[in-house]
């Protein structure tokens, strides 16, 4: 039972509340805002960390990060196509991970520093009125009720705050008190080993790109930072400890591995961690859900448990800003852990299986890796197949906020491409800066409304939805034959034209997120938006609107 308040409590109300502070609930209270949902973050420290963490950053993160319309102001802190380069113990590239695609708009593979990314998106929280930030809070307890979560915090003072939500997402960690108060299991395992990152300024060796050394006797890894950051990360011995390997003396034998000079040097900090292989059992508990750390924690061998988590971001908060303001049902939130917790396990398996790349738990097994290697550098698709990071799953939804797929290869649950596109200004920008935050019905060469009815028309539009005709760019000079309600791009590249190419159909209805949630032809495509409305759990207008005004 929660306790009763004291007279002195302090009643707080808001839609949202998010207990945590770190990158994926920054993320997701900058989408809530921009779409007007009223957002409460809690966080118990009294300040952003500002030790370093995460240092990779993918494409489908910056495309979240563009969605907030943050993605300048991350990029001077990220190095664009950063490779990943597995050696053996004599120094040979046995795999070399430097994927040069940009389907989605960005670099696939970049470094970062992520206290710097951290603070653009709080700082990017100040353009909002309606999202508030509470350092200095511990949260006591909450509980939930069939109509909110009522949230018990102290201050850095001990006076006891009320925070009253509509829903409440935890993204407090690993150790999450969120998940643990709902007793979710978190199932997996910890490394037996242990890791020691190090930080150093004015990088000493200042080559590019990460390299994973798999020394049977210490496995290191050697990672260039952007602002001359260099990291290194040894493999803790059995018998060692945080306190002995950050003595002076016992620092220097571990960087005499991999500088020529090790004194010299500016240390920034130096960090043991433990790599945790973890998935929590459930997504969503009542209107209490979890999200990164808290759902789930991976090895950091594959740089995904920061993504991972803006994943999640992405997947959840446009879900939970239609039920907030009443265009769809409660219901919708279910499809968040429909879609993510699959991908997210499949994730921490890849993120192990390269832990154990890495370092092998056996020493034969490091033998057989370094041989079989060599020989499969000679075999041009297994050669691609690492270089263009195949292995990699890409999340593919087969259910939930989409009109199921009746074909394995359809791409309908895949993110949809994003290329640059011409505005009838004569703009050339990436297709997501014609799409905003909403929904989009991209049709190729016709007019997207044609087969919508005047109703259907206007229930996508009240979803907040772009409609979209791509024309080769040539065709923007001639007058428009769409209706008044349809933005016409120019197909510069080809790319789309190649998309739409592949298939039979000419129409994608894409999601929020990025997500293609169903394919249709101007014949049929008022009958995919029905279905399409169903999956997402769409309201009634009428019913919306009275919803809509209560929230208000």
């Amino acid at each position: 039972m929660s306790p009763a308040p004291t007279p002195s409590t302090l009643e707080l109300t808001t839609d949202v509340a998010i207990v945590g502070a770190g990158p994926v609930g920054l993320m997701i209270a900058n989408y809530l805002g921009q779409c007007g949902v009223n957002v409460t973050l809690v966080e118990k420290l009294d300040s952003l960390i500002d030790y370093p963490r995460a240092i990779g950053l993918d494409d489908e993160s910056l495309r979240t990060f563009q969605s907030v319309g943050l993605a300048d102001a991350v990029l001077p802190h990220t190095t664009p196509w950063h490779a990943m380069r597995f050696l053996t113990p004599k120094g040979r590239c046995f795999a070399d991970i430097q994927p040069k695609t940009d389907e989605f708009g960005w670099s696939r593979r970049n470094a970062f520093i992520q206290p710097l990314a951290d603070r653009v998106l709080f700082e990017g929280l100040q353009r909002f009125d309606n999202v508030k930030v509470l350092f200095s809070r511990e949260l006591d307890s909450f509980e939930q009720t069939a109509g909110s979560v009522v949230l018990n915090l102290k201050d850095s003072q001990g006076r006891d705050e009320r925070l009253h939500a509509r829903y409440l997402i935890g993204c407090d960690g690993g150790n999450s008190l969120v998940r643990r108060n709902l007793d979710i299991s978190f199932e997996g395992k910890t490394a037996p080993n242990q890791w020691i990152v190090v930080d150093i300024a004015n990088d000493p060796l200042s080559t590019p790109h990460v390299y994973l050394c798999c020394d049977p006797v210490r496995p290191y890894v050697s990672a260039a930072l952007p602002h001359g950051v260099r990291r290194f990360e040894f493999m803790v011995m059995p018998g060692e400890t945080e306190a002995e390997l950050s003595k002076p003396e016992n620092m220097r034998k571990l960087l005499a591995k991999v500088l020529p000079n090790p004194d010299n040097i500016e240390l920034i900090r130096s960090r043991v961690y433990t790599h945790n292989a973890r998935l929590a059992g459930q997504f969503r508990q009542g209107r209490v859900l979890l999200a990164g750390d808290a759902a789930h924690i991976m090895p950091v061998w594959q740089g995904q448990g920061y993504n991972s988590g803006m994943r999640d971001a992405s997947n959840l908060a446009w879900k939970l800003s239609l039920v907030i303001k009443g265009l769809a049902a409660d219901s919708l939130l279910d499809s968040y852990e429909q879609e993510r917790r699959d991908h997210a396990k499949a994730m921490i398996d890849l993120s192990v299986l390269a832990g154990h790349v890495l370092a092998p738990p056996k020493r034969w097994q490091g033998t057989l890796r370094d041989g079989v290697s060599w020989l499969l550098n000679y075999v041009p698709p297994v050669k691609r197949y690492f270089l263009e990071m195949r292995f990699k799953p890409m999340p593919q939804y087969a259910q939930g906020a989409l009109i199921a797929p009746s074909e394995k290869t359809s791409p309908v649950g895949k993110m949809f491409i994003q290329p640059r596109v011409l505005t009838e200004a004569g703009e050339q920008v990436l297709l997501d800066e014609v799409i905003g935050k909403h929904f989009a019905i991209i049709a190729w060469g016709c007019d997207p409304t044609w087969g919508l009815t005047p109703a259907q028309i206007e229930q996508w539009q009240a979803l907040g939805t772009r409609f979209i005709q791509v024309l080769p760019d040539v065709q923007l000079r001639a007058a428009s034959d769409a209706g008044p309600d349809v933005i016409r791009v120019g197909d510069s590249s080809g790319r789309l034209k190649e998309w739409f190419a592949r298939g039979s159909s000419s129409i994608a209805l894409v999601r929020p997120d990025r997500f293609l949630a169903g394919l249709a032809i101007p014949q049929t495509v008022g009958q995919a938006c029905d279905q399409l409305a169903l999956a997402l759990k769409a309201l009634p207008q009428p019913i919306a609107a009275i919803v809509t005004s209560k929230v208000a």
